[in-house]
């Protein structure tokens, strides 16, 4: 049976999804269905569409988007070093995401999200969007919020943009959001809210299209909970809600002080022998705390039971001082912008009453471009208009438990960098890497050490929400929840992967942490997922990017970071 016709009948209402199934042909390395396998899909489809998995009115979105959170670093994974109560027990009273992938790097990860698409298929694929390079996420793609607005939900987006400002046009008030409080560009000093990179400064925090001088010196957690609790409250209910809360946090900011929390929290953290790390775990608990700020403000409003709520990082954790920061990916490999598990598989969940089978850890495999199909498909969509995407409509198999609607990923190809890596099944590809293989180690800290905080875990204000709507679990189900959720290594043979010497084989549902290269002994899957690796490539659009504008300088506008484009002179171009 080809894996075209797989594709076609694994069905989960995502049945004539657009996105485009590998085309692997040797079938003796896979197992293929036999009739009597194939009657239990066709069963399986026929129980499946005739059940009710959509959400019965048009929901409320909440989309909070953590920026390079590690996935260590939150307890539902397994640490017990920096407690993070909120973020878990939505975790354990909704679903967690055991296998869910996201890409290697901030712009890139938002123009996945945003439009339903791998970001070779928007020239989105090479790093990052600087504040001064004259580019954007092509404005011939349309995004959520569009989507969203269409369908009658009111939309508004606190926090980091970072998908192009050079032109008005490219912002996100042009681009489906009704209101903006944030800042446009990579990152911004948590309490100055300027930005330093490639040798430019600026100030860069903006009301909609005006500059917000005035929230100078707040702590920019705070201004993103504040903006996002006064949304929700003064939000007219005979709209659906979509708010993206898109934080800084955990970013590091300016070289200066790159790590900035208020210094009150460091006291909480002295066990934490790195001042670095107990800095990051004091930024951390405040985008904590603003993920239970506002369930809680869901509960006030009377609108929680009517919620989706998704939390997810962009992508992997910038550990052991990448990019001066402190995360942990531990055990997984790697750190953010590079294609081992540490860089692309993500810390997430999904909450809702809504979903039919809750309380339990999602072992289905889900990628970032499936939120757009999934959520609009929860919001009443057919998502079967949407066509030439990568995503997959994913609501169905995460709310009954389904078997998931993907069996690849394409972590991402970056022929400017060199390197590339796809999965398929049990088997992950790795063609080259990214800094000449200096960050392709493990980086922890494990945190394992000390016990689990259940008392602080059920005292949160997000248990206190679920509490009152009746969805709070049991402490004995929430350690089984977490049992399952911890990756474990073990402790076999490790055969070394060199990249930039030859392409590397893991079987990924075996080795997470990616430490048996397979390469030699399965030569013959190896040589398939090449194969597919250079078939997927011949599909990518070129990268996008820019050399960086003169003009673009903040110093010619105030030192504040603006949409130069629109007004820049012959001079300074």
């Amino acid at each position: 049976m080809r894996l075209e016709t797989r594709c076609t009948n694994h069905m989960n209402n995502s049945c004539d999804s657009s996105v485009e199934c590998p085309r692997l042909t040797a079938e003796e390395l896979f197992e293929f269905e036999s009739p009597s396998s194939m009657l239990l899909v066709l069963l399986l489809f026929i129980v499946t569409s005739l059940s009710d998995c959509e959400c019965h009115e048009r929901p409320n979105i909440v989309l909070i988007i953590a920026d390079d959170l590690g996935w260590n670093d939150v307890g539902f994974h397994g640490s017990n070093q920096i407690p993070t109560p909120n973020i878990d027990i939505m975790a354990w009273s909704g679903v967690s995401l055991h296998n869910y992938y996201v890409t290697p790097i901030c712009t890139p990860s938002r123009a996945a999200l945003m439009t339903g698409k791998y970001p070779i298929h928007t020239g989105m694929q090479h790093t990052v969007i600087f504040a001064a390079e004259p580019r954007g996420l092509p404005l011939t793609e349309k995004i959520l919020p569009q989507y969203l607005k269409e369908l009658g939900y009111k939309t508004h987006l606190v926090g980091k943009w970072h998908l192009g400002s050079y032109k008005k046009e490219y912002l996100p008030l042009n681009r489906g959001f009704d209101s903006h409080l944030g800042f446009w560009n990579g990152k911004i000093d948590m309490y100055d809210h300027t930005n330093q990179e490639k040798g430019y400064w600026g100030f860069d925090f903006r009301r909609d299209f005006s500059t917000a001088h005035d929230l100078f010196g707040q702590y920019a957690t705070d201004v993103y909970t504040n903006e996002a609790v006064k949304i929700i409250k003064s939000h007219n209910t005979s709209s659906p809600l979509f708010l993206m809360l898109s934080h800084s946090a955990v970013h590091t900011g300016n070289p200066s002080e790159p790590i900035r929390a208020p210094e009150k929290l460091f006291v909480n953290f002295t066990h934490i022998q790195d001042f670095q790390r107990r800095k990051f775990a004091a930024v951390l608990t405040k985008l904590d705390e603003s993920v239970g700020e506002v369930v809680a403000a869901l509960k006030a409003k009377g609108v929680l039971n009517d919620s989706i709520v998704v939390f997810t990082t962009d992508n992997g954790g910038a550990a052991a001082g990448f990019n001066d920061n402190a995360a942990s990916n531990y055990p997984l490999r790697g750190v953010k912008n590079t294609l081992w598990e540490g860089g692309v598989r993500g810390a997430g969940w999904l909450w809702s009453p809504f979903i039919d089978k809750r309380s339990r850890v999602a072992t289905q495999r889900m990628h970032l471009v499936d939120w757009l199909p999934t959520l609009l498909s929860a919001a009443g969509m057919n998502v079967s208009s949407i066509k030439h995407i990568d995503g997959v409509d994913q609501w169905c198999a995460l709310s009954q438990d389904l078997p998931s609607a993907r069996e690849s990923l394409v972590h991402n190809i970056d022929d400017e960098s060199g390197s590339a890596s796809i999965t398929y099944k049990q088997w992950k590809v790795h063609k080259g890497t990214n800094y000449g293989g200096s960050w392709d180690g493990w980086y922890g800290p494990a945190g394992r050490e000390g016990a689990y905080d259940t008392t602080r875990l059920l005292a949160s204000k997000a248990a206190g929400a679920l509490l009152d709507i009746g969805m709070l679990p049991d402490t004995e189900h929430i350690l089984r929840l977490r049992s399952e959720a911890t990756v474990e290594c073990g402790d076999r043979e490790a055969l070394p992967c060199r990249p930039l010497e030859a392409p590397c084989l893991f079987n990924i549902d075996e080795d997470p942490c990616e430490t048996r290269n397979l390469a030699d002994i399965h030569p013959d899957v190896l040589q398939v997922m090449l194969k597919e690796l250079d078939r997927v490539n011949r599909t990518a659009v070129p990268p996008n990017n820019q050399p960086l504008t003169p003009g673009g300088d903040p110093k010619y506008w105030g030192y504040v970071i603006t949409n130069f484009g629109d007004y820049i002179n012959n001079e300074i171009k």
